[in-house]
């Protein structure tokens, strides 16, 4: 029997932008009234531009709309608006192609796969927990996603090269990253702007997001080690073993991994925002893509200079890399399309108001519950999970005095239900973007971790439910 080929992922993302399309003609239109950052309430035009400007919508106050059904012409338009909509991240993928390219032209990364192979030698599966748990600190701390797409060209040949397939180094990357979204203790994209929004501090509940970080570290790692377990072959040390005892690495490929690793230092103290977390001996420089796409092209220009190489080689290097990202590029500009098509059909209003009239007068357990499986639903629409909370909290949260719940279980909700879907939807660029990367289908890697979901699923209704009762 021929196995049946699931469509590309570009494919799975055009077919989404149509049938959210179809759905601007078929859901009633509506819109919320909103209010800039500064409280002040806006107009109905000046409301039509809603999240995409940062304003923020007011409990009770959906009216319905004149209806603006998208049709072909907005559907073939959707993918471009959606670049526009993603220059930053779309550069972003283009830059760290581009300083990947450079120092993989060094041989610096194949010389140090080599010598941290020969060290793992027999414990390579110790990769496994050790990368999960940094990746799971990443996106629980900064909200590390976007970031991760730098590191797939990087991790896969070291897991190949451990005996490793390709599934197992992406899903260290994409899960690692991903529970720690879910678990967000400090993120200040989901927890600090929910917590804003409602009204109380970003330590309230730190303690049950820290537990359910833990737990999801073990469920992970644990995961990730059984099927690597499975598939693991014998490391290609073994074939290579007098070649790498003679291939020490050079002083020029030494100074390129200090530089690399720098990089990704500054990346992260970049973006941190220290001051938020109440830390003052750190700087908070508050920088995103437009900074971090100037720190990876200096970067790989100073690389380049360092190792010898000439001016041509070094442009030459960089294109040759960003190249190689283009694909991931186009998928982050379909993603946005969909979120475009949504807005300009005036429906996100209207799915909002759905989920405000569902949850209203249900008891503690059952409403922080539905909270979560409404934010599950609502986050295949909006992946985004500053986004998400910029939309969702300023009317989910009020609603939670009516059952008895403290805040902070609805931002706890919230982010959970955001990080779960973001593990694996096709509306986010960061799944689709490290998949086309590892070159894994995504029907393959849905029915690959479809059962970790569903105990990811079940898990976090659990620590909900019980604990708004404790």
């Amino acid at each position: 029997m021929k196995a049946i080929k699931l469509p590309s992922a570009y494919t799975i993302l055009l077919s989404i932008i149509v049938f959210v399309a179809v759905l601007t003609h078929l859901l009633p239109t509506g819109k919320y009234a909103y209010q800039n950052g500064e409280g002040k309430r806006l107009s109905p035009q000046e409301a039509m531009r809603g999240v995409e400007d940062g304003f923020l919508p007011l409990p009770n106050t959906y009216e319905a709309v004149e209806a603006n059904p998208q049709g072909i012409f907005e559907v073939v338009l959707a993918p471009i608006q959606g670049f526009y909509k993603a220059i930053d991240v779309s550069v972003f993928i283009l830059m760290i192609g581009g300083f990947l390219g450079v120092i993989m032209a060094t041989g610096a990364i194949d010389a140090g796969v080599k010598q941290v192979l020969k060290k793992l030698q027999g414990r390579e599966q110790w990769m496994i927990p050790v990368l999960t748990a940094l990746f799971g600190l990443g996106g629980s701390t900064f909200g590390m996603a976007e970031e991760t797409l730098a590191f797939y060209p990087v991790l896969i040949p070291v897991f190949a090269s451990a005996g490793f397939n390709a599934r197992t180094a992406v899903g260290t990357i994409l899960l690692g990253a991903g529970f720690g979204v879910l678990s967000s203790t400090v993120n200040p994209f989901s927890t600090a702007i929910a917590s804003g929004f409602a009204g109380i501090s970003i330590g309230d509940g730190l303690g049950v997001r820290v537990f359910i970080w833990f737990v999801m570290w073990l469920l992970t790692s644990s995961f990730l080690l059984r099927y690597a377990k499975s598939v693991k072959t014998a490391p290609k040390i073994e074939e290579e073993q007098q070649e790498i005892a003679l291939s020490a690495l050079s002083q020029k490929q030494s100074l390129a991994l200090i530089l690399f690793a720098l990089t990704f230092l500054v990346m992260i103290v970049g973006v941190i925002p220290f001051a938020d977390l109440g830390i003052t001996i750190m700087p908070t420089l508050g920088w995103w893509f437009n900074e971090l796409n100037a720190l990876f092209l200096c970067s790989a220009i100073l690389m380049g200079v360092l190792v010898g190489m000439k001016e041509d080689e070094i442009a030459s290097n960089f294109v040759n890399g960003a190249r190689d990202m283009l694909g991931v590029a186009f998928i982050v500009g379909i993603s946005r399309g969909i979120t475009v098509v949504m807005n300009d059909g005036l429906i996100i209003d209207t799915i909002l108001n759905y989920a405000e009239m569902a949850i209203s007068g249900l008891s503690s357990s059952v409403f922080i519950c539905m909270m979560f499986i409404l934010e599950v639903f609502l986050s295949f629409f909006i992946p985004s999970t500053s986004g998400l909370a910029t939309l969702t909290m300023p009317i989910m949260a009020p609603l939670s005095s009516f059952a008895g719940v403290e805040a902070h279980w609805v931002v706890t909700a919230y982010q959970t239900a955001s990080g779960f879907v973001n593990l694996f939807t096709p509306t986010s660029a960061v799944v689709m973007g490290g998949l086309a990367i590892g070159k894994i289908g995504y029907g393959e890697f849905f029915k690959w971790v479809l059962p970790y979901l569903v105990v990811v699923f079940l898990l976090v209704l659990l620590v909900l439910g019980v604990g708004v009762m404790v």
